[in-house]
């Protein structure tokens, strides 16, 4: 069997699956490993390949970053510290046209980043932010658009989970990325809170202010708790930049950090005890599905598949340009039906190389796909992020989410742009 036609029939039979039910993981899994006793003809080889290739992944300390990060962002959830940034957040920007919106965009891309998952972030911040709003007077669909749509920052702020399977599955610096990551993220945290602004005054009904003397009280420990959460972030960001940390020990550091600002903010060996538990369960099936996609990746350069697929694209004479362009609207595509992890690991092992013989950046490659993969969370009619928002709030529609969240999602496309343009946002600090 030719490379082209295996091609065709192993994409085809593993979306076939996707569709029909089967988990990514296994889908990926069996895809690999059919495809590789086509090309070798002996089932001892295929399986001999693909478990070594597993292995190495096992193996790397790397694979230890993701469960660790998941455990800091599960320690600060269950430690009610999120609320406490969001109040203080809030209550720092008095007078500031829609600042409970302003407020959301801020709490929610800090939860994100330190929860590294932007649907955990959509979940909590749509019962924190969501009622005051609502308790203010706020437009449903301008209340519920700051939730979704900023939620997903937290995949481009670092720590990013998101940024780690990237980083294993290109064999890139996660340390580089994460710096990559900050000045894009901070980019689109600014365009949000700029459009939360300027469309609260031009209507102000849509955002009325709060009434003085309606502010809610601090207490010493929420003070704490919320600046705990930009020190623990200073803490893994600034090991990793200063050469202090590698990726694996910042994430432990940083699990460590939370876990005592928990035991802070209240929790006992209850709390600590659910929240590895948790963390668990959450970095479980992501685990699983590098262990996989390492195999198939393994497969797709055993075979040379990766070299056709490249000169296929660049045979039809899309232009990189074009070809960029098909690589955005298969990600839109995917992110209405898939999480964003599963989207790197099928994809990616099949963009990289193209870009990469394309000449574009490495790190600018990374967060412009990043962005791209995050859009597809917010794209009707099946965006994740917008269907976590209404599991936490039942009582509005979907399509009020979606209203609302048009402006976000404009607004990922304007920073995929600028990122595109200028390549310098993502590639910034190189010597890393």
């Amino acid at each position: 069997m030719d490379l082209n036609t295996l091609m065709f029939l192993t994409l085809l039979g593993m979306i076939s699956a996707i569709i029909l039910g089967v988990h990514i993981a296994i889908a990926l899994g069996l895809t690999a490993l059919i495809g590789t006793f086509i090309i070798f003809g002996s089932l001892d080889l295929a399986t001999f390949m693909l478990g070594a290739a597993a292995y190495d992944a096992l193996r790397d300390e790397l694979f230890a970053t993701i469960p660790l990060f998941v455990l800091m962002g599960d320690f600060v959830a269950k430690s009610g510290a999120a609320r406490d940034l969001y109040k203080l957040v809030n209550r720092g920007l008095a007078r500031i046209p829609g600042r409970l919106a302003v407020a959301t965009v801020i709490g929610n891309a800090i939860f994100a980043a330190v929860t590294g998952v932007s649907i955990a972030a959509a979940a909590a911040f749509s019962r924190i932010a969501y009622p005051q709003m609502q308790r203010y007077g706020y437009r449903r669909t301008f209340a519920l658009g700051s939730i979704a749509g900023s939620a997903s920052l937290g995949m481009l702020i670092p720590p990013s989970i998101l940024l780690i399977i990237w980083g294993i599955v290109t064999e890139i610096s996660i340390g580089k990325l994460f710096i990559a990551g900050i000045l894009p993220g901070l980019v689109l945290a600014s365009l949000f809170i700029a459009y939360s602004i300027i469309a609260a005054i031009r209507d102000p009904s849509i955002a009325p202010s709060v009434p003085e003397g309606e502010e809610e009280e601090f207490e010493l420990a929420e003070i704490i708790s919320g600046f705990g959460i930009l020190g623990l972030m200073a803490l893994v960001l600034g090991g990793i930049w200063g050469g202090i940390f590698t990726s694996t020990e910042a994430a432990g550091i940083g699990a460590l950090g939370a876990m005592v600002l928990g035991i802070v903010k209240g929790m006992r060996w209850r709390g600590i005890s659910q929240a590895i538990i948790d963390a668990g369960r959450t970095a479980a099936p992501i685990m699983f599905l590098i262990l996989t996609a390492a195999m198939y990746s393994r497969f797709l350069a055993s075979g040379g598949i990766i070299s056709v697929i490249q000169d296929t694209l660049t045979s039809v004479g899309f232009g990189a340009f074009g070809i960029y362009m098909v690589m955005v609207l298969i990600w839109l595509l995917l992110g209405m039906i898939l999480d964003s992890a599963s989207i790197i690991l099928l994809t990616v092992p099949i963009f990289w190389p193209v870009a990469e013989a394309l000449g574009f950046n490495d790190l600018a490659f990374a967060i412009f796909g990043i962005l791209a993969i995050e859009a597809g969370l917010l794209t009707p009619p099946l965006g994740l992020l917008v269907y976590t928002v209404k599991g936490a709030i039942p009582e509005v529609s979907l399509g009020e989410i979606f209203r609302g969240s048009i402006p976000y999602w404009l607004l990922m496309l304007v920073a995929m742009s600028l990122v595109w343009i200028f390549p310098g946002l993502a590639s910034w600090l190189p010597s890393l």
